[in-house]
């Protein structure tokens, strides 16, 4: 699918994610905004765990088998994070109705949005693999919401991201 011109550029309030949105801004010299729909889940208790540590909780196990059902100890829980993206989805179709917006975000809201697009259930969302630094598009209708593409290379709207 070929993407316009870029009419606005979002990211997440979370440092990494607006420094990776930096080159691209500058580029177009156009500043990026930052819109806190799009930071990464709140892991609570977890945040800053090491993978290893929480393989071993009872919960991680939880978290892969119902992720749906699943919060995490004291932060966010899964389907919030989902609302949350899909609030945002429908704020761009209202306001950006048939432009081309650029988000920079985290890997699980991309994969709770993308099982959404999918039609899958969010309990699969760990069948979705987000690589660091990628590219996922989606495209918002007014039909819905559909997934064009996932960790492809880091061109957007015909720059380097």
């Amino acid at each position: 699918m070929r993407f316009g011109a870029i009419s606005a550029i979002f990211t997440s309030p979370l440092e990494r994610a607006q420094e990776t949105a930096q080159p691209l801004s500058l580029r177009l010299k156009q500043a990026a905004v930052i819109e806190p729909r799009l930071i990464e889940c709140d892991f609570g208790e977890w945040t800053g765990a090491t993978l290893t540590k929480l393989y071993r909780k009872p919960a991680w196990r939880d978290l892969m088998a119902q992720a749906g059902n699943f919060r995490f100890p004291a932060g966010e829980s899964i389907r919030e994070v989902l609302e949350r993206m899909t609030d945002l989805i429908g704020s761009i179709r209202s306001e950006h109705a048939g432009e081309t917006v650029v988000g920079f975000t985290h890997a699980d809201p991309i994969k709770i949005l993308a099982t959404d697009a999918l039609g899958m259930h969010v309990d699969q969302m760990h069948r979705i693999s987000v690589a660091t630094a990628s590219m996922t598009t989606f495209v918002i209708s007014q039909s819905g919401l559909s997934l064009d593409s996932l960790n492809t290379g880091s061109m957007i709207g015909g720059y380097p991201a």
